[in-house]
């Protein structure tokens, strides 16, 4: 296969990482006054919301208009993982005073706007300034017999977990490519419905790819850690990293897989794109 056939064409504007591909790019055919008249059409009634340009795990398969969310990692000095979080601040849009959550990560633009879709608009935690302390903790009934049996849910994941890393399997698909784990973020308090769902995976795949010194990659993961907000793109669904057999039909064995219609988002390809964020309630 020709060197280039893994690259994006120019004209998608995308970035894609760890498949041995680092390319240099910026969302193509958005120039700066035509996405800024393209947010002030769009501009819902609300908190946020409009034209966002994220990083998330890439859709390669399957109904999902785009890919989901990640969401960047930072590790504490005794070994706990926490999804970052910006200080929210005050600002005026359109002459209305919002509440947001931004900040420079990566060279890029990370808000709390990369959350904004699927109704999680409505979620206490997707406040910029909710009372939460951003910790990861283990869901309650994972697909993962590790998780079961290993840890506790509603216990902080911990680095030391997932040791076994760069050999663990679970009989899906290939050993070796990265242990997974389901956890909530921004959750603790808040009722079922409003839970933020996180698929986490470590993997030597990412850690060298940071390695090599990517600008991003380098800030939004860790020791091989990376995350996504487990929020199908399509009808919303929570899918999985080798939590279904069935995922082997549809050659999503080593992929998240979204039994609902089948969607399948390649873990270890991070893209850059942008989509439409909705407003979180009106804060008036």
């Amino acid at each position: 296969m020709p060197e280039d056939d893994d690259k994006y064409p120019a004209e998608s504007g995308r970035r894609r990482f760890v498949k041995g591909v680092v390319g240099s790019a910026s969302l193509a055919g958005l120039g700066t006054a035509t996405a800024a008249s393209i947010n002030s059409a769009t501009q819902p009634t609300g908190a946020g919301g409009g034209i966002t340009q994220y990083y998330g795990v890439e859709n390669i398969a399957g109904p999902a208009p785009r890919a989901m969310p990640q969401v960047p990692i930072e590790i504490d000095s005794e070994g706990f993982l926490k999804g970052l979080w910006p200080e929210p601040e005050t600002v005026t849009e359109q002459g209305q005073e919002i509440t947001i959550a931004e900040t420079q990560l990566g060279g890029i633009t990370y808000s709390s706007e990369w959350f904004q879709y699927c109704g999680v608009q409505t979620y206490p935690g997707v406040e910029p300034d909710a009372d939460q302390d951003n910790f990861l903790r283990y869901a309650s009934s994972p697909p993962y017999e590790w998780q079961s049996e290993e840890v506790e849910a509603g216990a902080k994941v911990h680095v030391d977990d997932f040791e076994d890393y760069q050999s663990w399997g679970n009989g899906i698909g290939k050993s070796g490519l990265g242990k997974p784990a389901l956890a909530t973020w921004r959750s603790q308090d808040v009722p079922a419905s409003g839970t933020l769902p996180v698929q986490i995976i470590r993997s030597e795949r990412i850690k060298q790819a940071a390695d090599q010194g990517d600008q991003w990659l380098s800030a939004s993961t860790q020791e091989g850690f990376v995350a996504n907000l487990n929020k199908c793109t399509h009808f919303c669904c929570v899918p999985g990293f080798k939590s279904l057999r069935d995922a082997r039909k549809f050659g999503a064995a080593d992929d998240i897989y979204c039994q609902c219609h089948q969607s399948v988002y390649d873990p270890f390809s991070l893209v850059q794109v942008s989509f439409v964020a909705l407003p979180r309630p009106s804060e008036e």
